[in-house]
């Protein structure tokens, strides 16, 4: 224990006695919080719908007015209603154009955003310089050239179009009341919960099949197994690993879930779907994450004594990254049916319960008993991992030369029980 104990200091001392480290987090913690504070001193009623600063003179007006896109149009048909243009289109300044030449020329000359083109009651050219992925304009024309027609129709028919309409968008009131769980709702933030905790064990454990295979290449590795045991040399790096790694998410995570909930009235809760966690998620999350951080990080550090080289780091663990891949995509493909055999079995496997296991706590039914077994499992298949990566641990940690392959250390070990 005391060999463990030495091992477990020293490596912690070098994550977090590492200035680059400790500048990262601090960076990252800082930078999360400072974006989540910018609706208090920057007006984003833009993005996020609540107003901070009030407009408070006719020149901020007048400005405003200014500011906004110039869109053209010719009314070929003679039943465009410039009134329902501005009702679609509110951040746009509208133009009546005299012929369609002077449509393209200021479209060409970039003068105004986007031109249209009325050819009849039910048709229209659109005119863009460079149209975007984000283009929505012809959707918004399409409903302004349907109000159009109905208002022209009614007209002809002396026919009351408040009444059609009312009698058409009749008010319908909804009271929804979710007895359980919202899944809708809690998609994006388990989403969320699924990236991170997959990018802590691939950063992290690559960190410790690194920091073990750096001690073989230079030979240090011959004086540490002579003063200290290579389970406690394993153990201490995964564990030392396991706490920076929880530090530092911690740090970050925690940084910009206080800075979102100081701030969520002015964000006006659009960020809810991801950093609005229920506490009961984030106590899952951080159980059966830690499990599954342990439990690959063992297998990483395994993988890292099989290789004497850094550059042959990514021929080791690319059978386990695959895993890990797999896993990944399944677990976020399955969020979607959440209550599907194929994800409740996912929940009990360690390889993956790890990030289904807390997203069904999130979002469907999961009884305690469930809960209980599945944090077992993974629990014992940590154990037996570190057991496991402790013996491949030791028997690679004096073999040099070309990388061992997993088959084969796992056959020595056979052989030598």
């Amino acid at each position: 224990m005391k060999k463990f104990t030495t091992v477990l200091k020293f490596e912690l001392k070098e994550y977090l006695g590492n200035k680059t480290f400790m500048i990262l987090t601090v960076l990252l913690a800082a930078l999360g919080a400072i974006l989540l504070f910018l609706p208090r001193f920057v007006d984003m009623s833009g993005f996020t719908g609540v107003t901070v600063m009030e407009k408070e003179t006719s020149g901020d007006e007048e400005k405003a007015e200014e500011e906004k896109d110039l869109f053209l149009y010719l009314d070929q048909s003679a039943i465009v209603r410039e009134e329902v243009l501005e009702a679609v289109f509110p951040e746009v300044k509208w133009q009546k154009a005299a012929d369609e030449a002077e449509v393209i020329a200021a479209v060409e000359s970039q003068e105004a955003e986007a031109g249209f083109v009325v050819t009849g009651p039910g048709s229209y050219e659109y005119y863009v310089f460079n149209k975007t992925m984000a283009d929505h304009n012809t959707a918004g024309f399409d409903q302004a050239m349907k109000a159009f027609y109905r208002m022209d129709t009614c007209e002809k028919n002396g026919w009351d179009l408040e009444e059609i309409a009312a009698m058409y968008d009749i008010p319908v009131t909804v009271t929804e009341n979710v007895l359980n769980k919202d899944s809708e709702s809690n998609y994006w933030y388990c989403y969320f919960l699924v990236i991170l905790v997959f990018m802590l064990i691939v950063y992290y454990g690559q960190m410790i099949a690194v920091s073990v295979t750096n001690e073989k290449s230079n030979r240090a590795i011959e004086v540490l197994v002579t003063s200290t045991s290579p389970n406690s040399l394993l153990f201490g790096k995964v564990i030392a690993g396991a706490i920076a790694g929880v530090f530092q998410m911690g740090v970050v995570l925690g940084a910009v879930l206080i800075a979102y909930q100081m701030n969520r009235e002015q964000w006006g809760g659009m960020l809810d779907m991801l950093l609005h966690i229920p506490g009961e998620v984030l106590l899952a999350f951080a159980f059966f994450g830690l499990g599954g951080y342990l439990f690959y990080a063992f297998l990483y550090g395994a993988m890292g004594a099989l290789v004497s080289k850094t550059e042959d780091i990514s021929k080791s663990v690319s059978g386990l990254m695959m895993v890990i891949m797999i896993v990944y995509f399944f677990s976020l493909l399955q969020l979607t049916n959440i209550d599907g055999e194929i994800i409740r079995v996912l929940s009990f496997l360690p390889v993956s319960s790890y990030s289904t296991m807390f997203a069904r706590i999130a979002m469907g039914t999961v009884a305690p008993w469930e809960i209980i077994l599945s944090f077992l499992i993974l629990a014992v298949s940590t154990g037996a991992a570190g057991i496991l990566g402790a013996k491949i641990y030791r028997m690679g940690t004096l073999r040099y030369g070309n990388p061992i392959k997993i088959t084969t250390a796992l056959k020595s070990l056979k052989k030598s029980e």
